[in-house]
């Protein structure tokens, strides 16, 4: 559980102790406090009692927690918390931060597209995030008829210019894009193109890096060698892009059991079951974090 709240919120060992520190320190002093509130009201113990308290603890526990947080060194990590719990106690998780505008996505792939539909799904409608472009570099590839559907601009790109001319960073800019997310894309990305969205680029690799990443290994080729290893765990990382193969900084790791009488392809399943689960919300929610800050 600690490692992925450590993954989740981006710190270290050491901070994450400090934050869970403020949280229980925070929750407690907000609990005394509700209570001392309602004694000075000489209200009795009871049903009304039970309900002022909750609404009382609940309405000044941000206020406790922010007062906690300054001396121990967090009141940076919980400032932006509780605003980004605000909009969803609120039913404004998708509501645009005020002064901020919106955040265009290219998604980058090659096959049939799945990964990328449940990104699309999962963000329409979304008013600070926007799908603005499916690049593909198959003509015929499934995703261009998804994104089809859904409305969405495909652009198709070559080998020549993607690799030796201007990477396409000309026209993903025209489209006013801020993030690129590859999903199932097979062409490594030039270092131009990391290097015009630097710390913008995130992937999905279907296995637990830094195991079973690298050149090749892709698809069937990684569950095939988790099968051939005798691995009793696999899963997925979702990481930014750097300029080596599926090397950069982690953003999430989710696993699933490896079973004897699994295959790659049951492997297979058990992996896209994690990566359509996953992620696009861990897209939505590194977007979201470059925007509350």
């Amino acid at each position: 559980m600690f490692q992925k709240l450590q993954t989740k919120w981006k710190v270290s060992g050491g901070r994450l102790l400090l934050i869970l520190v403020t949280f229980a320190t925070g929750g407690s002093l907000c609990g005394i406090a509700g209570r001392k509130i309602l004694e000075w009201t000489g209200l009795e113990k009871g049903v009304l009692w039970v309900i002022l308290y909750i609404v009382l603890i609940t309405l000044i526990w941000p206020a406790c927690v922010l007062l906690v947080s300054i001396p121990l060194g967090q009141f940076g990590f919980f400032k932006k918390y509780i605003r980004k719990l605000f909009f969803r106690m609120s039913g404004q998780k998708n509501n645009m931060v005020l002064g901020e505008k919106q955040q265009n996505l290219a998604i980058f792939a090659s096959g049939a597209g799945s990964n990328a539909q449940k990104i699309i799904e999962h963000l329409s409608g979304h008013t600070s995030i926007k799908v603005a472009l499916v690049v593909c570099n198959k003509a015929g590839a499934g995703v261009i008829a998804i994104a089809e559907k859904a409305g969405i601009p495909v652009l198709i790109i070559e080998k020549e210019q993607f690799f030796r001319g201007n990477h396409y960073v000309d026209e993903l800019r025209a489209y006013n894009t801020d993030w690129i997310v590859l999903a199932g894309f097979l062409w490594k990305v030039p270092v131009g193109l990391i290097a015009a969205f630097a710390g913008r680029i995130i992937n999905i690799h279907p296995a637990l890096l830094p195991k079973y990443g690298g050149k090749g290994m892709y698809g069937k080729h990684v569950h095939e060698a988790v099968r051939s290893a005798n691995e009793t765990e696999t899963g997925i990382t979702i990481h930014f892009v750097d300029e080596y193969y599926d090397h950069g900084k982690i953003i999430l790791q989710e696993k699933c059991t490896v079973t004897p009488e699994d295959d790659a392809d049951s492997i297979a399943q058990k992996v896209h079951a994690l990566e359509h689960q996953y992620f696009p919300k861990a897209v939505e929610d590194v977007i979201l974090n470059s925007i509350i800050k």
